[in-house]
């Protein structure tokens, strides 16, 4: 790990082992910070230049350690969000489990649990489709922001979201159809935390054949509430669907 922070920008050599507990500090503060943080708190806190701070927050934003939202505040990345728990112990992956079955014997489609990267969406959990065609496997693999019903969610659900994303905040849901291949359509729904911010999406995806407008219509209200019962276990107060 020491070899992360040797050749940070002019950082010398042999602070290598400063610079990792300086990144430890820095990250301890973005995971038991309430909410999002920016650089310039992250520096007052830890008394480091900023400069010096915003080359520790990208080191560890490469690594999946922590992720900046759209307003380029500061918190825990996709590596973390693996092993998130409350005080059940369990990992987001095993807290997502019952939603992705539940969603998976509803639809007959492929069900996915995606969270941001800094290089698009990662796919942390899978239930496949009962049907041959559309059982392609999404763990592991990451996708465009742009193009994707899980990275159009998240990116709209993240501190900071562009004026364009207003209308999947209200509607509470994200579509793609034929977007990041044709035939392929998704629909996906925010898993928020505590601070309202996005930490994962649900996503509901198959041939755009049997994925039609019409079906996807009637899978969103279920879809909207079994993310909204996810978010509720990682103590989000929003309501969303989840009644």
């Amino acid at each position: 790990m020491e070899r992360l922070f040797h050749n940070m920008g002019g950082m010398p050599a042999e602070s290598g082992t400063q610079a990792i507990d300086r990144a430890a500090e820095l990250l301890v503060g973005v995971v038991e910070s309430p909410g999002p943080v920016s650089v310039g708190e992250l520096s007052q806190r830890s008394g480091l230049p900023k400069s010096t701070t915003s080359r520790l927050v990208g080191a560890l934003e490469r690594r999946g350690l922590v992720q900046r939202s759209g307003d380029r505040r500061v918190t825990p990345g996709p590596v973390l969000l693996r092993f998130a728990h409350r005080d059940t112990g369990e990992s987001l992956v095993d807290l997502a489990r019952p939603a992705l079955r539940h969603l998976a014997d509803l639809s007959g489609e492929t069900i996915n649990l995606g969270v941001a990267t800094p290089l698009g969406v990662e796919h942390l959990a899978q239930e496949d489709t009962r049907h041959f065609v559309g059982g392609t496997n999404w763990v592991g693999r990451r996708v465009p922001f742009d193009t994707t019903a899980n990275g159009k969610v998240l990116r709209a659900f993240a501190g900071g979201a562009a004026p364009e994303d207003a209308s999947i905040r209200g509607q509470g849901y994200a579509i793609a159809v034929d977007e990041l291949e044709h035939g392929l359509s998704a629909v996906s729904a925010p898993v928020l935390g505590p601070d309202g911010t996005a930490v994962a999406a649900l996503s509901i995806s198959g041939p755009t054949i049997r994925l039609t407008q019409k079906r996807i219509a009637e899978l969103v209200p279920e879809l909207v509430r079994q993310a909204g019962l996810l978010s509720r276990r990682l103590g989000s107060h929003d309501t969303r669907g989840a009644a």
